[in-house]
Order: C-alpha cells, then structure tokens, then sequence
C-alpha cells in the first residue's frame, strides 16, 4: 500500500517547514527516480530537517528532490508501517535483509 498522503514535497527548508508536520509518523524521501530513504520519527518535520543538513553522506549525495508522510500516532503502527513502506519500496539507504525461505 502506497504512502496515504501520496501529495509529494520539494525537499528544502521553505518546503519542510510549510508542509512536514512536528507529529510522529512516516516519512518517504526521493530524487526524481528512485526512494533514497523511508524513516520513522517522533517529528517527522524536525528529521527531515536534519537530513537537510546532512551534507557528507550517500544520502545527501544522492540529491533528493521531494518527501511524502503520513501521520501514525501509535509506535506500535509507526513500526509497521515502516517495516511494510521499506519492503514495497526497497529504498537505497536503508534495504531489510533477505529474509530466508
């Protein structure tokens, strides 16, 4: 199941700071072909501030352009809609091992 608020954002300060909430959930980050990183936090417009400011990192320099969340209250949702947006979308920076069958 895709990101619920599937409207995406230009990844920089103006854009993070009129759109990201401070409320915990979900949050996706992407360049214009591929998911760079799927993230879970407490305030989802504080991390992706930091990650804005990340400069020396495979993340920064894969130059992404835009973020999507979705709001989860309860960790307990939090974690499984992580868990579940990583598998759909396997994202660069932050791949599930392979599970054996």
């Amino acid at each position: 199941m895709p990101f619920e608020n599937s409207v995406a954002h230009a990844f920089r300060a103006t854009s993070i700071r009129a759109h990201a909430p401070a409320s915990p959930g979900v949050y996706g980050i992407s360049d214009s072909r591929d998911w760079i990183l799927i993230g879970c936090s407490a305030n989802i417009q504080g991390t992706l501030m930091e990650h804005l400011r990340e400069p020396d990192t495979f993340f920064a320099g894969r130059r992404p352009t835009g973020f999507v969340y979705e709001i989860c209250v309860s960790s307990d949702v939090q974690a499984a809609r992580h868990h579940r947006l990583v598998e759909q979308y396997a994202p660069l920076c932050n791949q599930l091992p392979k599970r054996n069958a």
